[in-house]
């Protein structure tokens, strides 16, 4: 494996060695790949064939007039994600002989978007595969989308009585809806709607399993997690349905252990827990007929195949083998019949198809400077860390390295006393960065990797300025630590040069990304990069003559991708700082290439500020009474006046992120 603090061959680097830095075939496969220009490449029909060059993409829709940042779509991968799914769980049942079937339904709360919703449910409907609602509005799209008599939506979260009545009145339309209850007031609820309506309803309960799991939502499980019934209660509304004569409308038992679980021992351990508690509600007189296994089905982000909170350590085949194995034990052991095996697997179907491809906008790096000769006597300090970045040898680097750093403080405390003047303070800082880029260098050469290394690697590190807020497309990344893949679409026939760490848009200190994946390290602070290529040789970061303004020439355009991002990060984003929703492109592949199904335009600053009840048109109003109020009093020219209210509304037209 090629470590990220392993040098970079330049002369032998190849996109074989692209693929393993950036672990592309561990996490991507089958979908991600690099073509032989260096570009990376998706494959939205996996091993069927076909695939679409991700910058010919990108620099295809900037043509159609779109910027970036841009969210592409591939309804092919959900597709496949979904026929993958049904398949694992078909082989497992003819591995086991199990005599029931398998119905799966998609959280709607993972990504509510119409066209992904609108694409799963023609997709899924050749699979019987359904929609769950936790939600009233969830349950409004779930109604309005799904039309198929055969395919299940389950209801789950809070509900009132109009929920209630909703989901019981639809199954006059010949829908298969299931009221997931999950606390005895909701039971009682539920009761008393269905009889003031005369209408058979199917109820299913949701128990609190004692098995926890690990990893982000570990705690959301267990004896105290937010939703569900102790064993007591489950037996408690058993109890109010029999006196209500409604104990035949029970049909379903229901759990849930947790997002994003890495382990398969936990979802293990919770099916023999299940299974038991299922068996007894048949035996109690409950005609039941479901088993739902809940979500839980993890997304290999760091393509470790480990236990680790980013990974997992099964694959969907064992997954689903697990599952159909432990509930077929379950009802062989109590000798009742077999239940359609129901699983709400969200992330696992969603998290490939989208992907955010952003462009690098700026950069701040550490200076390469040039040191002046010394000028007549110099302080003490001075001359110091003169002699100590002169002085660096293969042999004294790390010490040469802690009297650097043991300078550098003593400089500004001196600065601090009025001894040393601002010129003397910065060329104290000059030489201490040089001092450690000369070390680091050595080191470096000599191939080294203690703890000095790293820290010289993080200290002299580059900030890549990109066109994002994290907030609105990744916000699992900044409240969980989630990590998701990102690296160059293109120039993966190169060397990277720079290690990074990213900053987006907001004025934020939380608006970064500092966590990468690293197979070898779990996680690593810095991303390996291509350096920024500038129109002009010339290098703005410290060597520019003393006095002079240097001239900021523009670079070429650099493009990141952040990958398997469709589930919740759409959906989760907020408008910190008014950066809105990004473009999306829906993109078909086709035997002749691809297709843009359907181009949904970002939001405008107009829309983002018409969310806080602003309006557009009175704000441009009171700016042109402003503006009028100036020319009256001869503060402002004519033709500075219709420059500003020209760009202010251009600007209320226009994208919320850069162009």
């Amino acid at each position: 494996m090629l470590q990220r603090n392993a040098h970079m061959d330049s002369a032998n680097w190849n996109i074989d060695k692209s693929d393993e830095l950036y672990s592309i075939k561990r996490w991507g496969a089958p979908y991600f790949s690099i073509n032989s220009n260096g570009h990376l490449v998706v494959s939205p029909q996996g091993e069927r064939g076909g695939s679409i060059d991700l910058y010919a993409l990108i620099e295809a829709l900037k043509g159609r007039g779109l910027s970036l940042p841009i969210l592409l779509r591939f309804p092919d991968i959900l597709q496949d994600r979904i026929e993958r799914l049904n398949s694992a769980f078909a082989r497992a049942i003819a591995k086991y002989n199990y005599p029931g079937v398998y119905r799966g339904v998609f959280p709607v709360k993972v990504n509510q978007q119409r066209h992904i919703i609108e694409e799963l449910v023609k997709c899924g409907t050749p699979h019987h595969f359904g929609l769950e609602a936790g939600s009233k509005p969830e349950l409004l799209i779930a109604l309005s989308a799904m039309d198929s008599t055969e395919c299940l939506i389950t209801c789950n979260g809070y509900k009132d009585r109009e929920y209630l009545e909703t989901a019981i009145l639809a199954s006059k339309l010949g829908k298969k809806v299931i009221i997931i209850l999950e606390q005895l007031d909701e039971v009682c609820l539920a009761v008393r709607v269905a009889k003031a309506l005369n209408l058979p309803a199917s109820f299913g309960f949701r128990v609190k399993l004692n098995r926890k799991s690990q990893g982000h939502w570990g705690s959301s499980v267990g004896e105290r997690a937010k939703f569900g019934m102790s064993a007591y209660e489950i037996y408690q509304a058993v109890q109010i349905l029999i006196n209500n004569d409604m104990l035949e409308n029970l049909k379903l038992l229901h759990f849930h252990i947790g997002s994003q679980i890495s382990a398969i021992s936990v979802i293990k351990g919770a099916l023999r827990e299940a299974g038991r508690i299922y068996a007894e509600l048949v035996k109690l007189g409950a005609p039941m007929g479901y088993l739902d296994v809940g979500g839980g089905l993890a997304v290999d982000y760091d393509g470790s195949k480990s236990d680790f909170y980013a990974s997992k350590n099964y694959n969907m085949q064992s997954y689903a083998n697990d599952v159909v194995a432990e509930i077929n034990d379950a009802c062989k052991q109590a000798e009742i019949d077999a239940p359609t095996i129901i699983s709400e697997s969200g992330r696992a179907l969603a998290s490939h198809q989208s992907i955010l491809v952003f462009d690098v906008l700026g950069q701040n790096k550490v200076g390469n400077f040039n040191i002046p000769p010394a000028v007549g006597d110099e302080d003490y300090i001075i001359k110091t860390l003169r002699e100590i970045y002169e002085g660096i040898t293969p042999e004294n680097a790390q010490e040469s390295f802690h009297d650097a750093v043991q300078f550098k403080d003593e400089a500004l405390s001196a600065f601090q006393l009025g001894i040393l003047s601002l010129k003397d303070r910065a060329l104290a800082e000059k030489l201490y960065w040089q001092s450690c880029r000369k070390i680091y260098e050595v080191l470096r050469e000599a191939k080294a990797s203690s703890d000095d290394f790293f820290t010289l690697e993080k200290l002299l590190s580059t900030t890549y300025y990109v066109n994002l807020s994290v907030f609105q497309s990744a916000p699992d990344s900044w409240a969980l630590d989630q990590l998701f893949p990102i690296l160059p679409i293109h120039r993966l026939d190169t060397a990277p040069d720079e290690k990074v760490t990213l900053a987006d848009l907001t004025c934020d200190s939380d608006g970064k990304i500092d966590k990468f994946i690293d197979i070898k390290e779990d996680v690593n602070s810095l991303l390996d990069v291509h350096s920024l290529r500038f129109n002009s040789e010339t290098n703005f970061y410290g060597t520019e003559e003393e006095g002079k303004v240097p001239e900021r020439l523009s670079h070429e355009p650099y493009y990141l991708g952040m990958f398997l991002i469709g589930a919740y990060q759409e959906t989760m984003g907020n408008l910190h700082n008014l950066f809105g929703d990004t473009h999306a492109v829906q993109v078909k592949l086709t035997p002749s290439g691809y297709k843009l199904e359907h181009i949904v335009r970002g939001d405008t600053m107009s829309k983002v500020l018409s969310y806080f009840q602003y309006n557009p048109e009175d704000l441009l109003e009171r700016m042109r009474q402003q503006c009028e109020d100036a020319l009256s009093e001869n503060s402002l020219t004519l033709e500075m006046s219709q420059k500003l209210l020209n760009n202010f509304e251009r600007s209320l037209a226009s994208y919320t992120y850069m162009s």
